[in-house]
């Protein structure tokens, strides 16, 4: 098996645990390519590595089997945008505060790279987004968590019109609408009151955002249905992927959202337990009252 690496360059940390990562895959004689963001870094420990280890996103996701994204969730999902057409498994190493996608901490590394070499894992494949726009601007946006549509700056809620493969569902007026996927349903979804979704789960989640009327619950749909949302503003309307690419648009805005072509694959010691996750990340169904 061939390692791809990709270490969000912002953070210091995550050069040492590059090295400590890169220092067992070398005991272990297992091939890896580093992104070539990192060739950059003047970090000590960082500066013996060959000039052939240092790679492109893109030709890394050519010759690896696996990338580990070295970061916290954020860096998880830009890794698995900039890899979202290569179909390579994925796993991240967490330095940021939740890791709920980014599961594996820094201590687990060894256990980590002896699972790799003696293929103690599996690939779980999970759905992603794409939508697009009438606009004139380039506007498709891929998301692994969720695509989200807002009022951005404008005080005043925006008009929307919901249709669902082809047929009307609803017009209402809301601060915005969540669309997301089941690894996206416990972000921002879930803190609208959207429900969690389990990851196997072939489905997206729509969950309007401060909806003008009680009726406006969360719609849970079979993953394979098109959505269209018609949007009106008095303002710039703002739609986000994964709350880290953001655009503005001009209303009206008509916006058509549906599964990428491709999923999303993960890696995941044999041992992973979403629901543990669930109960230790977010402590869901605990009594933690005391």
């Amino acid at each position: 098996m061939t390692i791809g690496i990709i270490p969000n360059i912002e953070k210091i940390e995550s050069f040492r645990v590059l090295a400590e990562l890169i220092l067992l895959l070398n005991e272990n004689n297992i091939n890896f390519f580093i992104n070539d963001s990192v060739h950059k870094t003047d970090y000590y420990e960082l500066q013996n590595i060959p000039e052939n280890r240092f790679l492109p996103v893109d030709q890394i996701c050519k010759k690896c089997n696996l990338l580990i994204s070295i970061g916290g969730d954020g860096t998880m999902l830009n890794t698995a945008y900039l890899a979202k057409d290569c179909k390579t498994a994925l796993l991240g190493i967490n330095m940021g505060k939740l890791g709920f996608l980014a599961e594996f901490e820094r201590k687990k590394i060894s256990e980590l790279v002896k699972a790799i070499k003696n293929e103690e894992f599996y690939i779980e494949e999970r759905i992603s987004l794409i939508a697009s726009t009438n606009s004139v601007v380039n506007s498709e946006l891929f998301a692994v968590n969720d695509i989200v549509i807002e009022r951005g700056r404008w005080p005043k809620m925006i008009k929307l019109t919901l249709s669902i493969d082809e047929k009307e569902v609803s017009t209402f007026s809301a601060d915005g609408i969540i669309i997301a996927t089941p690894t996206g349903s416990t972000g921002y979804s879930l803190s609208t009151g959207g429900p969690i979704i389990s990851p196997s789960t072939d489905a997206i989640t729509l969950s309007p955002i401060s909806a003008h009327t009680l009726n406006m619950r969360p719609l849970v749909l079979s993953g394979h249905q098109k959505l269209k949302i018609e949007v009106e503003s008095q303002s710039q309307i703002q739609i986000s992927a994964d709350g880290q690419r953001v655009h503005s648009f001009h209303s009206p805005l008509i916006v058509e959202i549906s599964r990428y072509n491709s999923n999303l694959k993960l890696f995941h010691l044999k041992s992973f337990n979403y629901y543990e996750l669930l109960r230790k990340k977010l402590f869901w169904g605990l009594d933690i009252r005391g």
